[in-house]
């Protein structure tokens, strides 16, 4: 998964967002560049974080922004990676919402999406590779990542 995140250059590094929205919307940037995604993709999203909570959130350090619900303005299914340096703040009252790592999910249909997600969470099952993904700094770390750990 990492590799063809890298293959299609999705994937960004910045060292601090202030917002979880602007965070959310940098995560889908490379999508919306690449036109995966729509303008509308980020917003959705948002909504659904403000009607729902931080159920992207999904372990402490890892957001995984999706929009299942109202999953409009999707062209085709990828997977974008966001890291950034200083923890992003969902929740100031759960701390273990906070992430570093994003990864925004875009899936054309219900299938691809729950296919999606099933490969991030063999991912996110394995501490190690968590933790390598939340320490690195740019391209060629991810790089090293995905050979290591085959992903």
């Amino acid at each position: 998964m990492i590799n063809e995140i890298l293959e299609k250059g999705l994937f960004d590094f910045y060292d601090q967002i202030d917002t979880w929205q602007e965070a959310i919307n940098k995560s889908c940037a490379k999508l919306i560049e690449k036109n995966i995604v729509d303008e509308n993709y980020p917003k959705q999203i948002i909504e659904t974080c403000e009607k729902y909570g931080p159920y992207i959130v999904l372990i402490p350090q890892v957001a995984m922004p999706h929009c299942q619900e109202c999953a409009e303005g999707v062209n085709e299914t990828a997977v974008a990676f966001m890291r950034v340096e200083k923890p992003v703040v969902f929740d100031e009252d759960d701390r273990d919402k906070d992430a570093k790592i994003f990864f925004t999910v875009a899936s054309e249909d219900n299938k691809k999406h729950l296919e999606n997600i099933a490969a991030l969470s063999d991912i996110l099952c394995d501490e190690e590779i968590v933790e390598a993904l939340c320490q690195a700094k740019n391209e060629e770390d991810l790089r090293k990542i995905s050979k290591k750990y085959n992903i």
